[in-house]
């Protein structure tokens, strides 16, 4: 059992630790600290945060799965620049055709424990802070993406759900550049709160036509805050 500790303790160390590295670079991200289109250098990342650069770089190849930082050869990482509104139209388009059917087959097999679940979210939603800074919307973000991966999950597609995390990632960068924290939370918890009630009920049609109308919604909105902005 000893040998077995020593052998497992070290990965787990790594890895907690490059999960420490990720969050701090994306709160740097996300808060404007690192801008767009600047450098990225591994060894002085390593040196602010006192880790070794392999976890910095680790954590970078996470970060560009999303599109917030992009590796260019023989010239290392940088943040990516602001995304467009066509980009940001694209992806809710892609969200468009994937989550409602997903929130329609959830309705056909979500369990109780599925929807037990998806209220906590909702619940968390209403209840956490939404401020300006990524320590002060984190855990409203996370309760969102919460409700979004639990109804891909439960419509038990392998296929459907594939599709939705190859999106999900990508969708921490149209926050990346805002500066505002979470501007709509009333409509979007409404806006949640009425799909579970859908799944809830047992009525599919209802919660996927919801879920349409929720990312049309969250669309319009992130767009039109871009030129408020």
């Amino acid at each position: 059992m000893p040998a077995t500790s020593r052998s497992t303790g070290a990965p787990l160390r790594r890895r907690l630790l490059a999960d420490h590295v990720f969050d701090e670079l994306l709160a740097m991200l996300l808060d404007g600290s690192l801008a767009a289109g600047s450098s990225l250098n591994i060894d002085g990342i390593a040196r602010q945060l006192d880790v070794s650069p392999t976890p910095v770089r680790e954590a970078l190849a996470r970060l560009e799965s999303t599109g917030m930082v992009r590796r260019v050869a023989l010239r290392g990482y940088s943040v990516a620049p602001s995304p467009t509104d066509k980009e940001l139209a694209d992806l809710m388009d892609a969200r468009i055709a994937i989550e409602p059917v997903s929130a329609w087959h959830a309705g056909q097999r979500g369990t109780g424990q599925f929807l037990a679940e998806l209220d906590e979210a909702v619940t968390l939603l209403e209840t956490v802070r939404t401020g300006p800074t990524y320590q002060e919307f984190r855990d409203y973000w996370a309760a969102d993406e919460r409700f979004h991966q639990l109804i891909a999950e439960a419509a038990d597609n392998p296929y459907l759900l594939a599709a939705y995390q190859a999106l999900g990632g990508l969708i921490q960068r149209f926050r990346q550049f805002s500066g505002v924290g979470v501007t709509d939370r009333d409509q979007a918890v409404a806006e949640h709160r009425a799909v579970l009630v859908a799944l809830r009920d047992g009525d599919s049609d209802r919660a996927r036509d919801l879920m349409r109308a929720h990312i049309e919604a969250v669309k319009s909105r992130s767009l039109a805050e871009r030129h408020d902005a």
